[in-house]
Formats: C-alpha cells, sequence, structure tokens
C-alpha cells in the first residue's frame, strides 16, 4: 500500500484524526509530516532534516494559504451568498487535500523506510518541524495509529 492511501484509510480510523488535528492546530505541528514519520519510521537524520524541509515549503505556498482561505470562507462574506460560498470553500477545501496529497507523494519520494518505533519517530519528526512537542498528544496519535502501520521496511 502506498503512502497516500495509507493516510487516507487509517486518518478514518477512531482517534486518528482528533489526535493529528490537535497537534496540527493546538501545537503547530505538520500532519502529513507525522503520517509520513508514522508510515516510515525515519531514523537517518539526513532524511528527517529533508522531510522537514520539503514540508516546510509545501506548507508556506500551497497548504497554509488553501487552509487559510477554507477557514475564512466559513464566515458570512459581504455580498456573497452563503450557497456560493459555502460551494467555493468546498473546492478550496478539495484543493487543500489535493495539496496535502502531493506533500506527501513527495515525502513517499525521499527514500526507503526505516526500523525505527512508531513513538521515536513521531518525536524525532515533531522535534525537527519545531513548535510545540508535547509527548500526550504524541502518544494519543500513536495510540490511535497502532495497528495500522506497515511492517518496518515493508512500505510499498
Amino acid at each position: 500500500m502506498d503512502l497516500w492511501s495509507w493516510a487516507v484509510s487509517v486518518y478514518g480510523r477512531e482517534g486518528v484524526a482528533d489526535a493529528a488535528l490537535a497537534l496540527q492546530d493546538e501545537h503547530g505541528q505538520c500532519v502529513p509530516l507525522l503520517l509520513w514519520a508514522a508510515f516510515t519510521r525515519p531514523v537517518a537524520p539526513d532524511l528527517i532534516d529533508r522531510a522537514v524541509s520539503l514540508a516546510r515549503t509545501w506548507e508556506a505556498v500551497a497548504i497554509l494559504p488553501l487552509r487559510a482561505a477554507r477557514r475564512g470562507l466559513k464566515a458570512d462574506l459581504p455580498g456573497a451568498p452563503a450557497e456560493a460560498r459555502e460551494a467555493l470553500r468546498t473546492r478550496v477545501k478539495a484543493a487543500e487535500l489535493d495539496s496535502e496529497r502531493l506533500l506527501l507523494s513527495a515525502l513517499a519520494e525521499l527514500g526507503a523506510a526505516g526500523e525505527g518505533s512508531l513513538p521515536a519517530a513521531l518525536a524525532t519528526v515533531a522535534a525537527g518541524w519545531g513548535g510545540t512537542v508535547d509527548p500526550a498528544a504524541l502518544d494519543r496519535l500513536a495510540r490511535a495509529l497502532s495497528g495500522s502501520l506497515p511492517r518496518p521496511g515493508k512500505t510499498g
């Protein structure tokens, strides 16, 4: 299974979306990067650095601007009927999801999986990303993801 297919399937599991979005919204983390870390469990510092750099670029150029537009379109806007605004918001949401898919695809191209543990991979990548690294929030994500991961070295 490829990274995107895996990410879509696990994101719907109980607790995964809530844990991932809490890390994003409350702790400044990058959900696609965390999902990549869970899937690949990287251990090589240079690989992690390249992944963080790639994710930062995608977030700055595409993901964050689209997310801001989507969230901004939740509110009533002068001169825009609610139905038209919501239709635009739906298209922006789809573009935001497409940008996350492209980021995951680019991350998947960085190299082979590692042999690290899930908690260690999440913690290392979260620390590399910066923002707040909340061990309890990372543990919630790790617990929600457990049982849904490929075996180390078998990512695609």
